[in-house]
């Protein structure tokens, strides 16, 4: 059978939360997903990487988080949650289906994938903002013997070459790396924008259960609050002491924006300059939605027109995008609110 309710494209925590809600509604529909295996997104992703949301903050609708509640999982734990959950409820993914094109043939949609036609009355795109990893120009000045990775490519230090590494992108992908590379090489780091560092603990309890309790978490978009919080980059949770220790003894250098690159020899926007061996670019992603070929969907940066995920055309969906809704949206404990909203407008 390839004609359905509802198509899903993507299978992570935006499609298993909308998956959840949809057999709820005993909705006829499949999750498709390219990868081999529910949560390889989260396992192909750095050894360390440790998520900066408790456990608790980490549950999709109907189903508790294993383990020590008020604990930071690991991505390995995140991607077990994500196959249990999928397989708790029994929800139908296609796994190893790549879309190759979505559009819209009169009142009904045609997904065509590597190897078959599906169609659907209604189309959820669910495959998050992580896309196509962005590398600024200037990459292309370095010379050719220094070694670059993006942290989409990156999984350990024996990745590197010997001598120091420039860590691009004050993220918390990128503090997490850069203190993690400065216990064992020198390590600059490149701030492109001022951040703010918040722990993940105060007095024991997880800084998210105070921005719950305060509804910073919560907050629409379109509030005070949510236009407050959206014009200020996301802040980093944890590394303030490591990034401080390791600076006071020279093991972490912090310097401003990466601004040009010759050969080996970096300069920043402060007036300093480095000389580096490797460069990990901790620069995010950009949307990558050339599949689908529906006019109307996207603005002049390729990121979807969307209210509350739902576009101008009729039966077409998007979930799991960055300020969806609330600041939560993008996290995995508060996508299942997005998705129970959006299954009620399908």
């Amino acid at each position: 059978m390839n004609d359905y309710d509802v198509i899903v494209i993507g299978g992570g925590q935006a499609g298993l939360a909308l998956g959840y809600a949809l057999k709820r509604k005993n909705r006829r529909f499949v999750i498709v997903e390219q990868n081999q295996r529910i949560g390889d997104s989260w396992r192909q992703r750095y050894d360390s990487l440790v998520l900066f949301t408790p456990r608790k903050h980490n549950q999709l609708p109907g189903l508790t988080f294993p383990g020590e509640q008020n604990t930071l999982p690991n991505k390995d734990e995140a991607a077990d949650y994500l196959e249990l959950y999928a397989k708790h409820f029994e929800l139908p993914v296609m796994l190893g289906t790549t879309v190759m094109e979505l559009r819209k043939i009169g009142f009904r949609f045609e997904v065509r994938t590597q190897d078959r036609l599906l169609y659907a009355k209604q189309v959820v795109i669910a495959t998050g903002p992580f896309h196509t990893p962005f590398i600024p120009g200037i990459a292309n000045s370095l010379d050719h013997t220094v070694h670059q990775l993006h942290t989409s490519q990156y999984k350990n230090e024996s990745q590197l070459i010997d001598g120091p590494v420039l860590v691009v992108g004050s993220g918390n992908s990128g503090a997490q790396i850069a203190v993690e590379l400065a216990a064992h090489r020198p390590v600059i780091f490149s701030q492109g924008d001022s951040r703010s560092y918040l722990p993940n603990f105060i007095f024991g309890k997880p800084i998210f259960d105070y921005m719950k309790t305060l509804g910073l978490l919560d907050a629409p978009h379109s509030t005070w609050i949510g236009k407050k919080m959206r014009s200020s980059p996301d802040p980093i949770f944890g590394y303030k002491k490591q990034v401080r220790e390791l600076s006071r003894s020279g093991a972490l250098r912090l310097v401003s924006r990466t601004v040009q690159v010759n050969g080996h020899t970096v300069y920043f926007a402060d007036g300093t300059e480095a000389t580096v061996n490797n460069v990990l670019w901790a620069t995010g992603f950009r949307p990558n939605y050339d599949w689908l070929s529906i006019p109307d969907v996207l603005d002049s940066k390729g990121r979807p027109i969307h209210l509350r995920g739902i576009t101008k055309v009729p039966g077409l969906s998007f979930l799991g995008l960055p300020w969806q809704h609330t600041r939560a949206s993008a996290l995995i404990g508060g996508v299942g609110k997005d998705a129970l909203y959006l299954v009620e407008h399908l």
